[in-house]
């Protein structure tokens, strides 16, 4: 008698996003002297560099009469409501009403927290209203900062799935054969505290000649960096990927991804340029062969896996604390953990300690 078939599981989605800091891209893009709207966490926003060039988010929707505020102006440190003038600050504060000299003491929209990093914006989103602690800021990349590397390349597009399809990817290692065609020699996972980690050893004949080394990083739910090594026509190639998302509603994101080239020594700067470019459309192709896949897949709470396939269980549980009150998350779900699949005997593996010390 045949076994019957497995019952694929799927909850109802609770209405609720992530704790942590969410990338909104390029800081400078934001720095155009005009309003930008954020649809982002199920509610419209409205982000606005003020005169110093500081860049502020607050609530978009005016209490007066509800105008949205980011199809208005900004004017000094100020978003102007298109419809009545009313002056907001960063702060949230109403400074000003053109037609009344008294300010109603409740006049005050939300204003959210924000930092600068690696050249890109961040906000932060806490569903309790809490501050951020110190041990999960944005740590910096100093080659964002370096002549030595490329500017970002920096991609958005929008989603149609729940965010959580994204992250899986963080601990998926049989999908890096199938769908990227790069067969995997070694794979690691470390999860600890906010940070969930990907050591990958294989070979991508799209992004180099031979071996390439991959370390990415969560830094918290939605903030995901790679830093990738390899060859490509003889020369050393490294990159640092950006791959970051923000929540539209339930059931869609904003993704960014992007890309920086660290320049070859002895090259012009016409020559790093264009092998930057080529490396940079190549390494955006591999990933768009994932949006194809979220496209059309469904949501499943219990994945029927097999050895090989990767720690996805645990990830999704150390993920899943950022979708909990801070005293309800579970000691366990943060403690280190490290899991790693070595698939090629006779390939190269960096020792694992080394890799994942401290």
């Amino acid at each position: 008698m045949s076994a019957r078939p497995y019952k694929i599981e799927a909850q109802p989605l609770v209405q609720r996003y992530a704790r942590g800091w969410h990338c909104l891209g390029l800081a400078n893009d934001y720095r155009d002297g005009k309003p930008h709207t954020l649809n982002v966490f199920g509610r419209r926003l409205a982000a606005f560099a003020d005169s110093t060039g500081q860049i502020r988010v607050v609530d978009s929707y005016c209490p007066h009469m509800g105008a949205d505020l980011s199809t208005g102006r900004v004017e000094g440190d100020t978003l102007v409501c298109p419809f009545h003038g009313w002056k907001w600050d960063g702060d949230g504060q109403c400074q000003s009403i053109p037609y009344c000299k008294r300010i109603p003491p409740k006049a005050k929209i939300g204003a959210w927290r924000t930092c600068e990093q690696n050249k890109l914006l961040f906000v932060w989103h806490d569903p309790e209203g809490g501050e951020p602690p110190e041990s999960v800021a944005i740590p910096p990349i100093p080659a964002c900062e370096s002549d030595e590397w490329s500017d970002w390349v920096v991609d958005k597009m929008v989603i149609g799935t729940n965010c959580r399809e994204l992250v899986d990817n963080i601990s998926d290692m049989a999908h890096f054969a199938t769908v990227h065609g790069a067969p995997v020699d070694y794979f690691a996972n470390l999860f600890e505290e906010h940070k969930a980690t990907q050591l990958l050893v294989g070979r991508s004949a799209r992004l180099g000649d031979d071996e390439l080394i991959a370390l990415s990083t969560y830094f918290g739910p939605a903030y995901h960096i790679t830093e990738m090594s390899g060859t490509s026509g003889g020369h050393p190639i490294n990159s640092i990927l950006l791959n970051c998302h923000v929540p539209i509603d339930m059931n869609s994101f904003e993704l960014r991804y992007g890309v920086i080239v660290k320049k070859i020594p002895g090259l012009s700067e016409e020559q790093n340029m264009e092998i930057a470019r080529a490396y940079i459309a190549q390494a955006q192709a591999a990933f768009y062969e994932d949006v194809v896949i979220w496209d059309s897949k469904t949501r499943i709470d219990n994945p029927l896996l097999c050895e090989g396939d990767g720690p996805l269980y645990q990830m999704r549980d150390w993920y899943n604390q950022f979708y909990l009150d801070a005293a309800d998350v579970r000691p366990a779900t943060r403690a280190r953990k490290v899991f790693e699949i070595t698939v090629n005997e006779g390939g190269s593996v960096p020792p694992l300690h080394h890799v994942f010390e401290g």
